[in-house]
């Protein structure tokens, strides 16, 4: 059978079949490598989002993002922005941003939540109204986003790409803002952003597909070497069985 594996056909097939196991391993390997990195963001999710409440100067000083920060203020309902194409449970929608000025004066952008998207894509949607007077709330700090170069100019009248303080207000905190929990008075109107769901069991699942694949390029090698050094046992015996076969005459 391993004789086979001299003939130039066979040569070309093994390498073939080499190639595929080094490439399916790499695959493997790759997604075992993203499996762990995702690991360790859901760790490190976890970690933030478990710690105790800060406030947003201490919250910004440190720049961990999804820290648990509280805050007290009043929203400026005249500034509230939407943040377009923010899908939630497959239904496109808008994030609701509206900036809070604390006590000291300084304003905070603050993703209220989520709201479903009414109409075409060029159209102008009324924002909900923030609570009244003072409120309190409790959220996580995050990552301002940065504003698509070249800017768009032809969104609706009180929409925006990005969740950018810098762009949407010149004297609020550059840097950071905050996605809301909740909030004291309730902020009934809209949806609460949830904290991203990190799962690496995908990843796990793809790096074990390629190590089959693997495995399955083995096997069939093996299959097929075994058929055609069976078949070339028969024919030879068949010819052989001929060649002993006595001349009958008529």
């Amino acid at each position: 059978m391993w004789s086979l594996l001299r003939t130039p056909r066979w040569i070309a097939f093994t390498a073939l079949v080499l190639a595929a196991i080094v490439a399916f391993g790499l695959l493997s390997r790759w997604q075992w490598a993203r499996a762990e990195e995702r690991r360790t963001d859901r760790v490190e999710l976890q970690t933030e989002t478990s710690t105790d409440p800060t406030s947003w100067s201490i919250a910004v000083e440190s720049g961990q993002e999804w820290r648990p920060v509280t805050l007290v203020g009043t929203f400026e309902a005249d500034g509230t922005v939407l943040i377009r194409q923010r899908p939630l449970d497959g239904r496109n929608g808008f994030w609701v941003a509206t900036p809070l000025r604390q006590p000291d004066g300084s304003r905070v952008w603050i993703n209220r939540g989520w709201i479903a998207a009414e109409g075409g894509a060029t159209a102008t949607q009324a924002a909900p109204e923030p609570p009244a007077g003072d409120v309190t709330v409790a959220g996580w700090l995050r990552t301002a986003e940065v504003t698509p170069s070249p800017a768009p100019t032809d969104l609706p009248d009180g929409q925006a790409a990005a969740l950018d303080p810098t762009m949407l207000d010149a004297g609020s905190q550059p840097g950071f803002y905050v996605q809301m929990r909740v909030s004291s008075p309730a902020d009934a109107d809209v949806t609460p952003v949830p904290v991203p769901v990190i799962d690496e069991g995908r990843n796990i699942s793809y790096a074990i597909q390629w190590l089959l694949f693997a495995a399955v390029a083995i096997a069939g090698w093996l299959f097929f070497l075994r058929r055609e050094a069976r078949d070339d046992a028969e024919r030879q015996a068949a010819a052989q069985s001929r060649e002993d076969a006595p001349w009958t005459s008529a």
